[in-house]
C-alpha cells in the first residue's frame, strides 16, 4: 500500500455488543482526540507504555511527524472518541520484512471484541505492506492476550526474562509473538 492508499482506509466493524467503530489511520488533525484518550489512561497502565502518554507535547511531535513508511498508526473511534490504537512498526535492513505491532484499547472498550477487530485490521495492514513476519511483545501475566493473539494466528515464540523494565525498575517477562504473513512453500 502506497501512503495514499493508508490515509484513505476506512473499516467499519461491529462490536459484540452491537457498537459501530471505525478504524483508521492516525492524521495530524487527531491531536486533541489523543490527548482526550491517552489522558484518561490509568497510573496502573501506563506503567506498560513505552513513553509518557500523558505528555501533550509527545502526543503533538506525533501529529507532527506521520511517516506512515516507519510507523502506522490505526485509530478505532467510536462517534467522534478515540476508544483503540493500534501500530505497525516498520524496520529497515535485515529486518525490513519484520513488523511489530502494539495495542492499547480504553478501559470502557475492553472484553467487547474491539482488540481482535483491531489486530484482524493489523495483520491485513501488514500484509498489504507487503510484510513477511509480524512480532508482539506481551507480558506473560496477560494470558487472555496470548490466548487472543494465538487464536487470530500468532505463535508464542519465546519467552524473554525480565525484559521488561517499569518506571520504578521492577522487571517482567514478556511472550515474544510471532505470525508468518507469507506461506511457505517448498518449490520444485
Amino acid at each position: 500500500m502506497f501512503p495514499e492508499q493508508i490515509k484513505t482506509f476506512r473499516e467499519m466493524v461491529t462490536l459484540k455488543d452491537g457498537a459501530y467503530i471505525l478504524l483508521r489511520p492516525m492524521i495530524p488533525d487527531d491531536k486533541q482526540r489523543l490527548i482526550e484518550y491517552y489522558s484518561a489512561v490509568s497510573e496502573e497502565d501506563l506503567r506498560y507504555f513505552r513513553d509518557y502518554v500523558k505528555n501533550p507535547q509527545l502526543i503533538q511531535e506525533w501529529c507532527d511527524h506521520l511517516d506512515y513508511g516507519k510507523v502506522l498508526p490505526l485509530l478505532a473511534l467510536s462517534k467522534d472518541r478515540v476508544v483503540g490504537s493500534a501500530s505497525l512498526h516498520f524496520f529497515d535492513g535485515p529486518k525490513r520484512h519484520v513488523g511489530e505491532m502494539r495495542l492499547f484499547l480504553s478501559k470502557d472498550f475492553r472484553k467487547r471484541g474491539l482488540g481482535m477487530k483491531m489486530i484482524r485490521a493489523m495483520i491485513d495492514l501488514a500484509r498489504k505492506q507487503g510484510l513477511s513476519i509480524l512480532t508482539a511483545e506481551i507480558i506473560t501475566d496477560f494470558t487472555k492476550f496470548v490466548k487472543a493473539f494465538e487464536l487470530l494466528g500468532f505463535k508464542s515464540m519465546c519467552v524473554l526474562d525480565d525484559y521488561f523494565m517499569f518506571p520504578d525498575g521492577d522487571l517482567c517477562d514478556i511472550v515474544l509473538m510471532m505470525m508468518h504473513l507469507r506461506t511457505k512453500t517448498d518449490e520444485f
